[in-house]
């Protein structure tokens, strides 16, 4: 996330509920056990932190968004939510963190050494890293339409920021920095996006920083959706070809 106005609470808890419906597959993997002290990274609005604090631990949330932080503090008085940007550091003492969770936020981390580093610092010898992010071939169609469109557009340096890795890709990284994964699978998930105009409304809220380059935004989501149509169509319902990663990984 490069830019950390880039989120807007209201447009991200419509169009991007699933985040937190599948986000809580992810605790479970989680297990969080009473007494412990997690780190949610990544946390927008805090629906899942407070998810997390449910079972009885210690919960700090940590984002890069100020406009998603003022939020999760309006909603959840009773938990510590911080902005901190995880590429530059975590401000936390070291060692101090039974567990680091984070939901469909890395990948927009682009410096993902740095982060993995970050994390393995605050994490407690055995602690534990579980995520969820997007993967490799995540969002192809959407990328595709969009890109296409923006050819057109004689638009070329749009800023997506976005990490998308492959199993290996991401196994490594972890392992030659201080972790050893447990768990970890890449696998498809089609994402109902909701309403007649689900394609643009993702697009509203996930590709802001292109958007921003448009004169004729309508015309644009026009053209684009017309070429998302015939992948990402089906049942009378839009769809997101989303691609995830999840994982377990712990501190060695």
């Amino acid at each position: 996330m490069s830019n950390n106005n880039l989120w807007q609470p209201k447009s991200y808890n419509s169009t991007g509920k699933f985040v937190t419906e599948y986000g809580n597959e992810v605790v479970e993997l989680l297990n969080p056990q009473e007494g412990e002290n997690i780190l949610d990274l990544g946390c927008g609005t805090g629906e899942l932190t407070n998810e997390i604090k449910s079972k009885g631990v210690k919960v700090t949330g940590v984002d890069v968004s100020e406009n998603m932080l003022i939020k999760a503090k309006q909603n959840y008085h009773d938990i510590e939510f911080k902005q901190m940007d995880a590429q530059q550091s975590l401000d936390f003492e070291k060692e101090s963190f039974d567990a680091v969770f984070s939901n469909a936020a890395l990948h927009w981390m682009t410096n993902p050494l740095a982060v993995i580093k970050n994390i393995n610092n605050i994490l407690k010898k055995n602690g534990r890293f579980v995520f969820e992010m997007g993967g490799k071939g995540n969002i192809k169609e959407v990328l595709s339409s969009l890109d296409t469109t923006a050819m057109k557009y004689n638009i070329k340096d749009y800023d997506i920021n976005n990490f998308y890795p492959s199993i290996s890709e991401y196994s490594s990284l972890l392992e030659e920095n201080g972790f050893t994964v447990k768990y970890m699978i890449l696998f498809e998930r089609p994402t109902l996006l909701d309403g007649k105009d689900g394609f643009k409304n993702w697009v509203k809220t996930f590709r802001v920083n292109l958007l921003d380059k448009i004169d004729d935004v309508d015309k644009f989501l026009n053209e684009a959706e017309s070429l998302a149509y015939k992948s990402l169509f089906k049942d009378n319902n839009w769809y997101a070809d989303y691609v995830r990663l999840r994982g377990v990984a712990v501190k060695n």
